[in-house]
């Protein structure tokens, strides 16, 4: 599967908890947290463990640095690219995809937030665990 930014929204929007998964209130499972850039997201388990398979070939499409065991991590600016110089998206798929990943725990954001302020453009370092 080729990573491009209508991939990424078909999948984010299948795995988005739904309204109608909350009764009085209260959602019907507990939702997985993916933090994003600007906003956090709520993913029903289920379907968001269903396409791990494919949001993990997504980000391993994207270049080595990001990856753990390559290059440790790399600014989200860069993530618009694939390893292949391809332009395959704007901030709203990255952060999309990088949600997914953050809740499905093989995304992290090695620094806090409250310093991201420090690196350019404001923007995160992300690692993709990839091993």
């Amino acid at each position: 599967m080729q990573l491009t930014s209508g991939k990424v929204s078909e999948i984010f929007e299948k795995c988005l908890f739904k309204d109608k998964e909350i009764i009085h209130g209260k959602p019907i499972v507990t939702p997985l947290i993916g933090k994003g850039v600007i906003n956090d997201f709520g993913f029903h388990p289920k379907r968001l463990i269903s396409y791990k398979k494919e949001i993990l070939n997504m980000l391993k499409q994207l270049p080595d640095n990001f990856m753990k065991s390559k290059g440790g991590g790399m600014s989200f600016l860069n993530a618009c690219m694939t390893k292949d110089d391809i332009q395959w998206g704007e901030h709203s798929s990255i952060e999309q995809l990088f949600a997914m990943g953050e809740a499905l725990k093989v995304v992290v954001y090695p620094m806090p937030k409250d310093m991201w302020k420090m690196l350019p453009g404001g923007m995160p370092y992300v690692t993709i665990i990839d091993s």
